[in-house]
């Protein structure tokens, strides 16, 4: 089992576990429990009302805070699952009944957005990206749940998105939360993120990487050492670095570092 508190506003604990014969007693929690399962499956029982419900490896599930549940394996090689546990700034608490009426939801798209922000939560770098993730998560979560249809296309993306990569690009090394930004032009986060792909064909946190890598490797040139590189350009650490530089380039900074320096030394030696 692994459970860390991330840097991302909004979410209290991320949960990692796999269990074999450990059967849940009833309890409950003071946040919402947003779980997906990636082997095996989970019965339970929610409320006093002792309805019967299973968390499977196609659906989420979704848990209100302060409604009594429990949970165990349905199968004998138990299961492995992930949960976020959210905020009431992600989920008002008074949809928690509307969760109880339906805590399975069967929306693949969904699953695929949680486990990607599962994904950009395992990196204590990559904040803006869970961050931005998240806005969509909770903004899904609660169309399911106040029965809506889900956004649609429309929005005015031109001078947002403008003004929204000014900003990144002003903020490149010192980075920007999402929150920050949407109070800063006035608009909603999820706003925010669908007109920038909309004008620039890529999420604000991959171009916001980018131009750090861009800028990393301007420093390696200049003959700066990776690890201060690293930093110098925005990134948690050097691994950080690293795991983006090798994506963009196809080779780690330290290799692209010596190459310069094996360059410059044999074009002195000519």
């Amino acid at each position: 089992m692994t459970a860390w508190r991330p840097a991302v506003a909004g979410i209290s604990e991320v949960l990692h576990a796999r269990y074999v014969d450990h059967a849940y007693p009833m309890h409950t929690h003071d946040a919402w429990a947003l779980l997906i399962v990636d082997a095996g499956a989970i019965t339970y029982d929610l409320d006093k009302s002792g309805n019967h419900h299973g968390a499977i490896e196609t659906a989420v599930t979704l848990l209100p805070p302060g409604v009594a549940h429990d949970g165990r394996s349905a199968t004998p090689h138990g299961f492995r699952k992930r949960v976020l546990y959210l905020e009431p700034s992600v989920l008002d608490p008074a949809l928690a009944g509307a969760a109880v009426d339906m805590p399975t939801l069967r929306d693949a798209s969904l699953r695929d957005r949680v486990s990607a922000l599962h994904a950009a939560l395992a990196h204590p770098g990559d904040a803006f990206e869970a961050e931005s993730r998240l806005a969509f998560v909770g903004e899904r979560l609660r169309w399911h749940l106040r029965r809506r249809p889900p956004p649609g296309g429309g929005e005015a993306i031109g001078g947002l998105a403008a003004a929204f990569r000014e900003l990144l690009d002003a903020r490149t090394v010192t980075g920007v939360t999402l929150a920050h930004a949407a109070v800063v032009l006035h608009a909603h986060p999820t706003h925010l993120v669908r007109a920038f792909r909309r004008a620039y064909g890529l999420p604000p946190h991959a171009y916001l990487t980018g131009r750090r890598v861009d800028l990393a490797r301007t420093l390696l040139l200049d003959g700066m050492r990776p690890a201060e590189a690293a930093t110098a350009a925005g990134f948690y650490d050097q691994s950080h670095l690293t795991r983006h530089f090798r994506r963009f380039l196809a080779t780690p900074p330290a290799t692209y570092s010596r190459s310069i320096r094996s360059r410059v030394v044999s074009s002195r030696g000519v």
